[in-house]
């Protein structure tokens, strides 16, 4: 992997719930992944949320303690706090990309740590938001995350400019 890689909640919801037991195999192998290579990335909203679905899921099972700790060891990741910088952010892609506001704030996190790759399923796979490019962790295979996911530089218009047209400057032929 080339960059740091922003993981959403559903990624560590499915890591705790064995109830589809291919994505959970496939959220543990992504996590696992960025662990090893200290690459991973998260927010604090995004710990919370993961934190109350699990806890939900595990009400009919048991104890919400190793939910807890399990939650609590991606604290090592140092997930970003929701301040005015993320907000501030998170509209501008409101705005611009016409997304949801907690999918924008789950995109201005990975933006503001310099994420190339967003990991999860509430957003279209392949989907490009600036500078990060957002992937599904079960179609994505996690060998192919060598691959640079930075955002491409944008292509030249192939549409006229808005506005009015430039004038044509009349050159004069050189006297004789």
């Amino acid at each position: 992997m080339t960059g740091p890689c922003f993981v959403d909640a559903n990624v560590f919801v499915y890591a705790g719930d064995p109830r589809d037991a291919s994505k959970e195999r496939r959220a543990i192998a992504w996590l696992d992944l960025l662990w090893r290579e200290q690459r991973g990335r998260t927010s604090a909203q995004v710990l919370s949320e993961s934190y109350v679905v699990l806890k939900r899921l595990a009400l009919a099972r048991g104890s919400t303690q190793d939910i807890w700790h399990g939650v609590q060891k991606y604290f090592v990741w140092n997930p970003l706090a929701i301040d005015d910088a993320v907000l501030r952010r998170a509209h501008e892609i409101e705005q611009r990309f016409r997304i949801s506001w907690w999918d924008s704030t789950v995109v201005a996190a990975a933006q503001l740590q310099d994420c190339a790759l967003l990991l999860t399923e509430d957003l279209q796979d392949n989907g490009v938001y600036g500078t990060v490019t957002v992937r599904s962790p079960f179609t994505l295979e996690v060998r192919e995350a060598a691959a640079s996911y930075a955002a491409l530089p944008r292509a030249p218009s192939p549409h006229r400019p808005r506005g009015r047209p430039r004038r044509a400057v009349r050159v004069s032929p050189p006297a004789p």
